[in-house]
């Protein structure tokens, strides 16, 4: 906004004056103002014109996703300041869910399938098609998921039957996935021209990163599913995973990778550990096996093509046959170069290898591990790659980063947000997010929060005792979402602007961060595992859910090792202004927190009516407090 020119008192009455006189005719309008000069910065964005094409191409890969009504963040953020978490967490929710599964209760969710073209339609026509069939897509997806939302309200699977009675009922909020086509078509793009197809997913939730509409749309592809993010849930998780995963599908080949490596300790570091991107000898074995013998399948013939001796003359594979996988083996930065223009006429003279997955899950950070140097930008923030990019590994072999996207899915948004998938930083129901992680994880005990009841003074009842009189007795303390939220702001000493009071708002998002982001360990087990087979994990019995607290620090291989400012926001992250944070050298906010668990014994949430905090009530009740929630609708 400019800045206003500063005037007197008589100056400004001298202009009301001509003015009146302008308009009953006594005075000609005075001459209209010259064109300012134009300042530095304007004659910079001027210079900067011809880069316009660029940014609005970036602006039509922009992810799309729903938004949440106003009516649902009101009514979350209500019951996250009332209803009370169970503590201990029961073991059964380190399990990943049944439900998390292929089930037959509801629809059967697809992704979007390029229609049939032909080389003699025009562009316009191709696109109005896609268009067509995108929009028809995105009808019946929706339709089904909100027929699942309001199939049911929402009962923790972590609840025995009594704890779901007692629990007050939350509807389900809806479920988030791609809704802009120009990203859908990235998608399309890459798997045409890939022959093989690297399939991304989370070591701590991976069914959540390959849901059966993924699986179905690569059924007639030739699919590596590679465990990411093993550094965080440890070898023991990582293994039980990879059982599981070739158990639940069978012919798919499943291997692990770690982006990022500890560097060598030398005297600058300082008694902290440094990380570079790379990827383990062994885990970079372990991925070229299954890609050679993949590519040693698509070198047969189908069975379609054996069966008919005229096609099987003039059949040719659709790759190249001799690779030198030595090459790649002990492969090179100097030896890589990036390839601008996609449009190779040849096709069998690379082997094509896709990568796909969701935002968040790895992508950029693998590529720039397996080359040994910074090729593609990575970020914390989901969502950074918008154009799919093709960069040559070896002579033979090419890789294509595709950009992430959300697939549909039955599952809540509170999930997605804790997985990384969504961005925080446009999410609205901070409090039902917290709340969500805060029944999987022990928060409190993580972060080394003292409860907010704990700093009032006990009370005292100074009424005169009369007969049959009932005594004022301190009623024991049990813990909510927002406790967790306005202690955790109350020990950053983060406060609103206008009436001073724990911005909430700003604590769940820092929260959010650390866990998405690596910063807190934590993952699933595969559903179906046996109970004894966690227990030793729980020695002190203090229920960790999902938190990994042997495996605890403060970075972590995600796709950028970068810290948290003070914030919560991301410091490299240029898709999102409002959020960035040009200061590099700003410490993390949570680098004081050790996570080594607090003092604070467990409460069992069942012995104790539903009621609020003062400092929850407060908040409920404002205005004030809460107005930074809605900032991002």
């Amino acid at each position: 906004m400019p800045r206003r020119q500063p005037t007197s008192t008589r100056q400004k009455k001298e202009e009301r004056q001509l003015k009146r006189a302008v308009k009953r005719g006594e005075v000609s309008p005075p001459p209209p103002k010259g064109r300012k000069k134009p300042t530095k910065r304007s004659r910079v964005l001027h210079s900067n014109a011809p880069a316009s094409a660029s940014v609005e191409s970036s602006r039509k890969l922009q992810s799309s996703f729903i938004k949440s009504s106003r009516q649902f963040l009101e009514n979350t953020k209500t019951l996250a300041s009332t209803i009370p978490l169970p503590r201990p967490i029961p073991p059964t929710a380190a399990i990943l869910p049944q439900s998390y599964e292929q089930s037959s209760e509801f629809e059967t969710l697809t992704c979007p399938r390029r229609p049939k073209w032909r080389y003699d339609m025009s562009k316009k026509e191709v696109e109005s098609n896609e268009e067509g069939l995108f929009k028809k897509w995105l009808q019946d997806t929706d339709s089904a998921l909100e027929r699942w939302r309001l199939g049911k309200k929402r009962s923790d699977d972590h609840l025995d039957d009594t704890e779901r009675e007692r629990e007050p009922a939350i509807v389900r909020s809806s479920s988030s996935f791609e809704r802009n086509l120009e990203v859908w078509r990235q998608l399309w793009r890459v798997t045409e021209i890939s022959q093989i197809i690297l399939v991304l997913v989370d070591s701590r939730c991976p069914l959540l990163h390959f849901p059966p509409s993924l699986a179905r749309y690569l059924s007639n592809h030739k699919v590596i599913l590679v465990l990411t993010k093993v550094d965080i849930t440890g070898p023991v998780r990582a293994n039980a995973w990879i059982d599981y995963l070739r158990n639940s599908f069978p012919g798919l080949r499943v291997v692990q990778v770690q982006a990022y490596g500890t560097k060598e300790e030398s005297f600058y570091h300082q008694g902290r550990s440094k990380y570079e991107s790379r990827v383990p000898q062994i885990f970079k074995e372990q991925l070229l096996d299954a890609i050679r013998d993949l590519h040693a399948e698509i070198l047969q013939p189908p069975k379609k093509i054996i069966e008919n001796p005229d096609r099987l003359k003039s059949w040719k594979p659709p790759v190249k046959q001799e690779i030198d996988w030595n090459a790649a083996l002990n492969h090179h930065a100097q030896r890589t170069m990036v390839v601008t223009d996609t449009s190779d006429p040849e096709e069998g003279s690379f082997l094509t290898i896709g990568l796909l997955g969701s935002p968040n899950v790895g992508k950029s950070s693998l590529l720039n591990a397996l080359f040994g140097e910074s090729k593609v930008r990575a970020s914390k923030t989901p969502g950074k790659t918008k154009h799919f990019q093709t960069l040559l590994w070896t002579s033979e072999i090419r890789f294509v980063d595709c950009p992430g996207l959300v697939m549909p899915n039955y599952v809540p948004m509170e999930m997605q947000v804790l997985s990384g998938v969504l961005p925080i930083s446009r999410v609205s129901a901070i409090p039902a997010c917290v709340h969500y992680a805060a029944q999987l994880l022990p928060l409190e005990d993580i972060f080394n929060l003292p409860h907010p009841r704990s700093e009032e003074p006990p009370i005292t009842d100074k009424r005169t005792w009369r007969e049959n009189m009932e005594r004022v007795e301190n009623v024991s303390m049990y813990w909510t979402a927002m406790d967790i939220l306005v202690s955790f702001a109350n020990k950053k000493s983060w406060v609103t602007a206008k009436a001073g009071r724990p911005d909430f708002s700003r604590a769940g998002n820092a929260i959010l961060r650390a866990l998405a982001e690596g910063q807190v360990s934590w993952g699933f087990w595969p559903p179906g595992t046996p109970l004894f087979s966690i227990e030793p994990e729980d020695r002190d019995g203090l229920g960790h859910g999902v938190w990994i607290k042997q495996y605890n620090r403060k970075t972590s291989g995600g796709e950028d090792n970068n810290e948290v400012s003070e914030d919560g926001s991301d410091d490299d992250d240029d898709s999102f202004p409002e959020d960035s944070n040009d200061d590099d050298s700003n410490e993390s906010e949570l680098e004081s927190d050790r996570w080594s668990g607090g003092d604070t014994k467990p409460i069992n949430a069942g012995k104790y009516p539903p009621t609020t905090t003062r400092f929850a009530v407060l908040h409920i009740e404002s205005d004030e407090g809460a107005s930074e929630l809605y900032d991002d609708e």
